[in-house]
């Protein structure tokens, strides 16, 4: 390794090791300062969180110090550190740091100032935070964070909002033919089926005699879907992501679809879910006991047919509540016909801690508990809505990178 490649890896140690490991690593250097302007300020912003000491300056001072008051109560130093974060470092780094700020080191006035709070980059686990501590947000922050809840909102909606109406709609359309011609309703894998007997060896081609279409027109209230939500606060980005998807669920007039939040006690979100997302999440309380039972028993009578009911419980399963009555309610509730699924998680980062023996016992009556990313529900739903076995779907998606039991 040459002179150089070895002071870059030296280098890379300081901004991971931070200010404790300057003397040795600079010693290790031959004496030369590892860190130019532009890293001791990255190193900075880092040391405000992650160091119990000063920071880089020390680096030039060739001194260490305890770290007194790190990015203090100063509104001024917070907003300098917020715009050196997203200036050093990719945006999903940046949401780790921020998230990091407040868990580690406290600083809920991320939240309390609008003008700290507008150059926060928005991101779920930010959401999850504002709407955790929304009680104590003041006032004249309220619209501020309205808005990042909005940009988030919006940004999820759009990425998941297209591959859900699809998997809807193609998964209701399936096996539904319609006379009338239309190339973009084209059901290509039947009429390709039914006209195998009309293939041309001699020139090899497929001469169909009639052509199947899917039909455009769809029944009203086709499906029931319900999504029963747990609110712990280990649950966060899961709420999140299914009030979203709750949402998008109750624009298509072809479902009739039903958002229940529940701790101890049962929210209705239906109505908010049907207006505005951004009012359905503000109306979440996070944290809190959890009673699945009682939420379960309070979706029951939205079950009208059955074998034309999805009901997603979105749960870790650590039930405070009457625990064989849940078991007796999620049995009766799969013998009836209703097609039901329990997800451990509905975010990016994986399955959290869950009750694995409830799960197991789900998973004998044929409910598959498992964690899914967002962006493997519209196949998901599509399976569940096309009558596929859920168990082999949901090992599927598990066999795909998922966590499940």
């Amino acid at each position: 390794m040459s002179d150089n490649e070895q002071f870059e890896q030296l280098k890379r140690w300081r901004l991971i090791l931070g200010q404790a490991a300057n003397d040795r690593l600079s010693d290790m250097a031959g004496g030369r300062g590892l860190l130019d302007e532009e890293q001791s300020l990255m190193d900075e912003a880092l040391a405000a969180i992650y160091d119990d000491t000063t920071s880089a300056s020390a680096d030039t001072q060739g001194k260490n110090a305890a770290r007194s008051a790190g990015l203090g109560a100063s509104s001024p130093k917070l907003a300098k550190w917020l715009g050196d974060v997203r200036s050093f470092f990719p945006s999903d780094i940046v949401s780790v740091i921020q998230a990091d700020a407040i868990e580690r080191k406290g600083l809920t006035q991320l939240l309390f100032e609008p003008e700290t709070l507008s150059q926060v980059k928005p991101d779920i686990r930010m959401v999850a935070t504002l709407i955790a501590l929304k009680g104590r947000i003041p006032e004249k922050t309220k619209d501020t964070a309205r808005m990042l809840v909005r940009e988030v909102v919006d940004e999820i909606m759009a990425r998941l909002a297209h591959d859900i109406r699809r998997a809807v709609t193609g998964a209701l359309n399936r096996r539904k033919h319609s006379p009338l011609p239309s190339v973009t309703g084209m059901d290509w894998k039947t009429t390709i089926r039914r006209n195998l007997k009309h293939y041309d060896r001699e020139r090899q081609l497929l001469i169909p005699e009639k052509f199947y279409f899917f039909e455009r027109a769809r029944r009203s209230k086709e499906w029931t879907v319900i999504l029963d939500i747990d609110q712990s606060g280990s649950m966060a980005d899961s709420v999140i992501y299914a009030s979203i998807i709750g949402s998008i669920f109750a624009s298509l007039p072809s479902l009739d679809t039903h958002v229940v939040a529940f701790d101890t006690e049962v929210a209705d979100l239906s109505e908010q879910c049907a207006n505005d997302p951004v009012d359905m999440l503000f109306g979440i309380q996070l944290g809190g006991g959890t009673d699945i039972n009682k939420s379960v028993k309070y979706c029951e009578p939205f079950i009208h047919d059955p074998k034309k009911t999805l009901f997603i419980l979105i749960s870790d399963l650590y039930e405070g509540g009457n625990q064989s009555a849940l078991i007796r309610r999620m049995e009766a509730m799969r013998q009836s016909g209703v097609s039901v699924i329990c997800l451990l998680a509905l975010s990016d980062g994986g399955v959290p801690s869950y009750d694995a023996e409830l799960a197991k016992k789900l998973s004998g009556f044929g409910i598959p508990c498992f964690g899914c990313t967002p962006d493997r529900l519209p196949e998901l739903i599509a399976g569940a809505l096309q009558g596929q076995d859920l168990q082999a779907l949901a090992a599927a998606i598990t066999d795909s990178g998922k966590k499940s039991i």
